[in-house]
């Protein structure tokens, strides 16, 4: 069964420890509660998906805390992801680059980009910032049931095995993060969520391709 913490300064450092030492912990975010490891940590990616029955198949993506952590995990940001990173971060954006060597295969299913956002709920930027590496992480539930930004509805399945989970209460919008994908000309939706398509394609000047 998970500790569970209120986050603190203190909790948010032990939280943080625990990563390095190869813990999956539920923190946090802007969007919806997420669960995650270290993402320099293949065992600990693995076990990620095994608790959360995840395919695997389908990538993690890399919550930052700043942009920094973007450069050192990404082979390139083109100039088209810059305006967007400008006006979107620290939010629920994701964008999706071509990966840097040093992300584990594991993590991205083998592939070769990566998705990648800068958090902007405070217990999740300090958890990153502390552990000095992104977390590789997705939403905190079992696949194929739906995602949640209240505490109280999270899983008893997915708490009874992951090892510290951060109680903020009513954490986020509730709703995911949009994601897009901005190797290709024009940049492709791949899921649609908080940031409207509308906004995005203002700042690009042109239209997205549609999921």
């Amino acid at each position: 069964m998970a500790l569970i913490l209120k986050p603190g300064p203190e909790t948010t450092l032990l939280a943080a420890q625990a990563l390095r030492a190869g813990a999956v912990i539920i923190f946090p975010t802007e969007t919806v509660y997420g669960i995650g490891c270290d993402l320099r940590d293949e065992p600990a990616i693995r076990r990620l998906f095994a608790i959360k029955q995840r395919p695997p198949d389908m990538p993690l993506m890399a919550h930052c805390a700043d942009g920094a952590q973007v450069t050192d995990w990404v082979q390139e940001i083109p100039d088209r992801a810059r305006p967007l990173m400008a006006r979107f971060w620290p939010g629920p954006l994701a964008l999706v680059l071509k990966r840097g060597p040093n992300v584990p295969d594991t993590a991205v299913a083998g592939g070769r980009t990566i998705g990648i956002r800068l958090v902007a709920n405070p217990v999740a930027a300090e958890l990153i910032r502390h552990l000095g590496a992104p977390i590789a992480g997705t939403s905190a539930n079992i696949s194929s049931e739906p995602a949640t930004a209240d505490f109280r509805q999270l899983s008893p399945k997915l708490l009874a095995q992951v090892d510290i989970a951060l109680d903020a209460g009513t954490a986020g919008l509730g709703q995911p993060s949009t994601v897009l994908d901005v190797t290709g000309d024009p940049p492709r939706l791949i899921r649609a969520g908080v940031v409207p398509v509308a906004e995005i394609e203002k700042i690009l000047g042109c239209p997205v391709r549609p999921v």
